[in-house]
């Protein structure tokens, strides 16, 4: 078989070249050549007017018929509420994480569970089969029906999933593969795109699903090209520190499902075991009210969540006073403390501040703004919140408290978990009355701030 002719693209204009250049001939951009494979005419034309089904066909929109996407439960409840409701037949996941923090050992619990309901294809790239039968033995996974290939050359895996045809197959992970028609090394940029587009192209074809295993950078973001992340239709990060226990598994893109949707798990000496009631997590249990401390209640995709902020604000005794936030934008703490000096008469700009969101759980959104400056206001005065409040909202640079959204399941999450007061903007203030709750509405951050005295 002829070895594949590489040709040279341009991540910007997308210009050609038959050799590697520093700077583009078209662009005149610099470091945007990558190496790629360089198609006959005859095959281009296939690939270009070739479709899933056969030939090609113009259809009105209104004359496709809309239906649900049919779902295979992984029947790890957690990991399936990440994914909308379990695995979609042809779609391509890739899930990605710090070196350590579990994702091979979740995609073994998933497959072991699968495979006790359809064909499972396991292919591990970055350990030898024995590597992954003796973790599947100490996780005490009856992993027996699950089909393992140890394999990293990309047309070997393709002729095993002809030959196979799983319903599902574990991609461990998409930076170990090569295919021999690229020269570039595994990982590399070339390599990563080319196997991916291959596999992706299998997976529509034959509606096997597909789940990649992908590496991150020191910055936290998926390694390899920025179009991997485009050519899936699911992309999950796995969070948590790698000294506590717990993990979170986090949706950002999700075509079948609801983006920022987050599931919830433990690590134990058993493999990952979900949580049942996550806010548990992200509450500190004190004997007695203390002060900067502030419970809030945030939304991840459709699930409300109890965390507990704590701050810390103290006198500065260097040249410039300190803001660190753990879990928190850092900039947005900035803005809040200039806020709440403008608008409250509550000043920190000689003091440290330091803000941290308990458990490890990463917050995103605005309607954590209120949390924050009661927690600092708590932590400067020395004065602890009254017991069993929690709060919510948005603070905007005039001082108002905007409203956030799904603030009614908010409030029903804190009713159920034991809250009696929340404090909210008064647009989120719900028209009939939450059993064993009391709701304070509050339109100005200065009346929350009174609210306290």
């Amino acid at each position: 078989m002829a070895k594949s002719k590489t040709i040279f693209n341009c991540t910007e204009c997308g210009g050609q070249s038959l050799k590697w250049q520093g700077q583009c001939p078209h662009c005149n951009a610099w470091n945007t050549m990558v190496e790629g494979v360089a198609e006959s005419a005859g095959k281009a034309g296939a690939h270009r007017f070739a479709s899933l089904g056969g030939s090609v066909a113009v259809v009105e929109l209104a004359e496709v018929e809309a239906r649900d996407f049919p779902r295979l439960p992984t029947l790890i409840d957690e990991f399936d509420r990440v994914l909308g409701g379990g695995l979609v037949e042809g779609g391509v996941v890739l899930i990605g994480g710090d070196p350590g923090i579990g994702k091979s050992t979740l995609l073994l619990q998933a497959a072991a569970r699968l495979s006790q309901q359809v064909k499972v294809l396991y292919v591990t790239g970055e350990e030898s089969a024995q590597q992954v039968a003796l973790r599947a033995k100490r996780l005490g996974l009856n992993a027996s029906k699950v089909l393992l290939l140890a394999e990293i050359e990309l047309d070997k895996i393709q002729e095993t999933l002809a030959a196979e045809k799983p319903r599902v197959a574990v991609i461990d992970s998409i930076q170990t593969l090569y295919s021999a028609a690229l020269t570039s090394a595994p990982g590399s940029v070339a390599q990563v795109r080319e196997c991916a587009a291959q596999l992706t192209r299998i997976a529509k074809q034959t509606g096997t699903t597909v789940v990649f295993v992908g590496h991150v950078t020191k910055e936290g973001t998926l390694a390899g090209p920025r179009v991997l992340e485009h050519m899936v239709d699911t992309v999950l990060y796995f969070e948590g520190e790698t000294h506590t226990s717990f993990r979170l598994i986090r949706a950002f893109k999700n075509r079948f499902g609801a983006v920022n949707e987050i599931g919830v798990f433990a690590m134990t000496e058993k493999g990952l075991r979900e949580v049942a009631n996550p806010s548990a997590l992200f509450l500190s249990q004190h004997s007695e009210a203390v002060a900067g401390s502030c419970v809030m209640v945030t939304q991840e995709g459709t699930r409300p969540l109890l965390v507990e902020l704590q701050a810390l604000v103290d006198e500065a005794h260097g040249g410039a006073p300190k803001r660190l936030a753990v879990g928190l934008e850092q900039n947005r703490l900035a803005m809040l403390l200039a806020v709440l000096h403008r608008h409250a008469g509550i000043a920190c700009f000689d003091q440290d501040v330091f803000l941290n969101a308990v458990g490890g759980v990463r917050i995103v959104e605005p309607g954590a703004d209120l949390a924050v400056t009661l927690a600092v206001v708590s932590s400067l005065r020395n004065r602890p919140l009254p017991a069993k409040h929690v709060v919510f909202g948005e603070v905007g640079l005039a001082g108002e408290v905007r409203p956030v959204q799904r603030g009614q399941e908010r409030l029903r999450e804190a009713a159920k978990l034991g809250f009696t007061h929340a404090i909210v903007p008064a647009a989120n203030k719900p028209r009939q009355a939450i059993a064993g709750l009391q709701v304070i509405a509050v339109e100005r951050l200065v009346e929350a701030v009174d609210y306290l005295k």
